[in-house]
């Protein structure tokens, strides 16, 4: 949510701070509640699914940052680095800003708080990457996944930005080198899983989702993501009319197999029709759950290939996934069923439905990319003219909010999304002096002098279920 909330403000609407600001800081605010990390505790001590050479239990830790734990660690930093350079702001360079409170009822003895920052968060991150040789990590014990360690790499990207260093530049070589003697491509042509430190492993995986979702967000390896894209999705992505649907596991790497040895198209009829047949009876997926496959397709979509492929998969979401609308969100409900009787995705669970869809409909082609290029700088966000004194509890939504330097002009448009009647008022900040037209729906209302970057401007509108469009012109 916080990286679709980032997305949106970055490539969409660049002048509604006031609207995604507390937004995102809201949810930094939840990641920080024990619900979302208090399961580290019990995970810390290790099994022997993690490590099968594993005797006895650790001995259990409950600060969920200190050391692994890169599946939570990794995103809370991103999640604060991505909020530090959006929006200039220092608040979580504060010490203290990150607060950890163990304090479960029944056992213990007695609580416990462990406090961090951005800068400090990201030091220990960096301590733990060189203790693992730079491989990455560690999510789980003994597994550092290729996937989480995305996340921290973006962040350390926007802190080297926000805090004027080189760290990344640093680390990437020593990162890529880790990997490069042990090859981030498996032989079935997708994305290694997972590396096992104590047996110098490294572990395959044969779903699409988990490629997608690293195609999403290796922003440093772009190029090489885009040209690997279309051998991942081979046999597992297909087009059934205008829409995109997934095939199962099973039937997918069975395609794969079949091509790769004899060639030809893995979309031909005969080559689906023997994939079928060998998969026949075998399990959709082998773990004990389905992942978030569709939202992770659909991440990686968004951010490779985008439309019109991402459109089509899209119209199968749309078409399968029971969409549903609440509070003016759209959201896709859940559904237990991993494919229906002809062979359509329809599986859907909080992932995809709640975040990942969404993510995929706000993110730009190559939008990570763009992101990883060119962070917003601090000068940039402090001279950019915004828009205050708007945010989604107004039950306004926003469709357009860019100020146009070229045009010298601050384009706005609102809408309530549930057809009530609001009144607003708000105020265009950091415009470059001069006299600007203030225009409701093309006709000129007033005009206003600007005159120091102290001024503002107040624009008093009613919003309701149709469009209400504001443009400040300068003369």
């Amino acid at each position: 949510m916080a990286y679709a909330s980032g997305a949106a403000h970055y490539h969409r609407l660049p002048a509604m701070r006031s609207m995604f600001q507390p937004l995102i800081r809201k949810l930094i605010s939840k990641m920080l509640r024990r619900e979302v990390w208090g399961y580290w505790y019990m995970t810390s001590q290790s099994g022997v699914g993690a490590d099968p050479d594993l005797k006895e239990l650790r001995r259990p830790w409950a600060d969920p940052v200190c050391k692994e734990n890169i599946m939570y660690s990794g995103h809370l930093l991103l999640m604060v680095s991505l909020f530090s350079m959006l929006f200039n702001d220092e608040r979580f360079d504060k010490p203290d800003s990150l607060v950890f409170d163990w304090d479960p009822i029944f056992f213990g003895l007695g609580p416990e708080r462990f406090t961090y920052d951005r800068r400090k968060l990201q030091e220990t991150i960096l301590k733990e990457m060189e203790r693992g040789d730079w491989m990455g990590v560690c999510c789980e014990p003994n597994m550092v996944f290729i996937v989480c360690n995305q996340f921290p790499l973006i962040a350390m990207r926007y802190n080297d930005v926000f805090n004027n260093t080189n760290v990344i530049d640093e680390i990437l070589p020593k990162y890529k080198a880790a990997w490069a003697k042990r090859g981030m491509i498996a032989e079935n042509g997708l994305y290694r899983q997972h590396y096992a430190p104590k047996r110098d492993r490294v572990h395959d995986n044969d779903e699409v989702g988990h490629s997608a979702w690293i195609s999403a967000f290796m922003a440093w390896n772009s190029d090489f993501v885009l040209s690997m894209f279309p051998s991942i999705s081979s046999g597992f992505l297909y087009k059934i009319g205008d829409r995109i649907n997934i095939r199962p596991s099973p039937v997918a790497n069975a395609i794969r197999d079949t091509v790769k040895k004899e060639g030809g198209d893995p979309e031909s009829p005969s080559v689906v029709a023997r994939a079928q047949e060998a998969a026949a009876g075998r399990k959709q997926t082998r773990r004990k759950y389905m992942g978030p496959v569709f939202g992770h397709v659909a991440q990686g979509l968004s951010e490779v290939v985008g439309s019109p492929d991402l459109d089509a998969l899209l119209l199968h979401a749309d078409t399968y996934l029971h969409p549903s609308w609440a509070k003016g969100g759209l959201y896709y409900a859940r559904c237990d069923q991993y494919w229906d009787d002809e062979g359509n995705y329809t599986y859907g669970e909080p992932y995809s439905g709640n975040a990942a869809i969404g993510y995929a409909r706000l993110n730009v082609k190559r939008g990570q990319k763009q992101m990883w290029d060119h962070p917003w700088m601090r000068e940039e966000v402090e001279q950019r003219p915004w828009v205050d004194r708007l945010g989604f509890e107004m039950d306004v939504d926003c469709l357009r909010g860019r100020w146009d330097d070229e045009k010298k002009a601050m384009n706005v448009a609102l809408r309530t999304w549930n057809g009530s009647k609001v009144d607003v008022k708000p105020v265009v900040r950091n415009l470059p002096p001069g006299t600007y037209g203030i225009y409701v729906d093309g006709e000129l209302r007033s005009v206003a002098e600007v005159t120091s970057p102290c001024d503002q401007i107040t624009v008093e509108l009613a919003v309701g279920g149709q469009d209400v469009e504001f443009v400040l012109l300068r003369a």
